[in-house]
């Protein structure tokens, strides 16, 4: 347990970003399964907005350091290219 007030307060923070970056990861992934049933069923346009929705949701995560950038610059490709076969 902590012993020091820059502790206790560390472990406070740790605890409200780690809730705040849980339920950002959840939300792209949420994102980007939407992206994935539309892929399933075909649909070459509601793929394509789909992905539109995804992808500034995805890279805020980058920004705020949840997902690394170039794992969302891949998500993002191997999407887009699915989206083009269809």
């Amino acid at each position: 347990m902590a012993n020091h007030k820059s502790a206790e307060k560390r472990i406070r923070q740790t605890a409200r970003r780690t809730e705040i970056n849980g339920a950002r990861v959840s939300r792209i992934r949420t994102f980007v399964k939407k992206v994935e049933s539309a892929i399933e069923s075909g649909d070459k346009t509601a793929a394509a907005e789909a992905l539109k929705a995804a992808q500034p949701e995805m890279m805020r995560g980058t920004t705020k350091g949840v997902l690394h950038a170039n794992t969302v610059a891949r998500k993002i490709s191997r999407l887009s290219a699915r989206i083009k076969a269809l």
